[in-house]
């Protein structure tokens, strides 16, 4: 073969190749010339990337669905701290009550105690007359509830007071009398210094009028 012979048919191969190269690369070129990405222009003809209308729509449909519920998440949060807000408040306020009322009954217990204390050192400076044996209708103190108003009297039957609390020990037994003496004062009766007639609901003291009243004017 001649020089000329093989040009052509160099020449010929190349063409063929080119050829199905081109037939080869087509679908993908034609692929990806037909993109919607390289489809979307601008108003100058231009290809541009910006969200179509729709797209734009769908777009602010979802973050204001997002936003709304966000907002619902929040809202419930917020509500549910003030339930627990108001609970806390309404806590504290009667653990505050109860401890004030706790320190006002360990304060009247203390002055009760102190008192009861003071009464217990001098006792056996006071007068005590011996109970009489004659008469079975007096009684020890129990656990009677029912003395609040309770008659007050001498061993001689003079009236000298009104019972207005007693006190109680752990078995529930009583232990003492707040008496309130017909001067208005007032006066913790130990349970040993008393005895109550149960029929006519009666209390009856050993102690005289004048130990009565000084003791009434003892203070811590």
């Amino acid at each position: 073969m001649n020089f000329h012979a093989r040009n052509l048919s160099v020449t010929l191969m190349a063409a063929v190749s080119g050829f199905a190269l081109s037939v080869c690369l087509s679908p993908a070129f034609a692929q990806t010339h037909d993109s919607p990405e390289r489809n979307r222009v601008n108003a100058d003809g231009m290809p541009t990337t910006h969200s179509t209308p729709s797209e734009k729509a769908e777009t602010a449909r979802i973050n204001a669905q997002v936003g709304a519920d966000n907002r619902a998440v929040d809202d419930r949060a917020q509500a549910d701290n003030n339930r627990y807000q108001a609970q806390q408040s309404q806590y504290q306020g009667q653990l505050q009550d109860n401890r004030t009322k706790q320190a006002e009954y360990d304060d009247n217990n203390a002055r009760y105690n102190g008192l009861r204390a003071r009464y217990a050192a001098e006792r056996d400076a006071y007068h005590r007359a011996a109970w009489p044996n004659r008469d079975g209708r007096w009684s020890v103190m129990d656990r009677d509830t029912d003395l609040i108003g309770g008659r007050v009297q001498l061993m001689n039957g003079r009236r000298v007071g009104t019972v207005s609390d007693t006190s109680h020990g752990r078995s529930g037994r009583i232990t003492a009398l707040l008496v309130r003496l017909d001067n208005n004062k007032t006066v913790w009766l130990d349970a040993t210094d008393v005895r109550y007639d149960r029929r006519e609901r009666v209390i009856m003291t050993n102690l005289d009028r004048g130990d009565l009243r000084r003791m009434a004017d003892q203070r811590l």
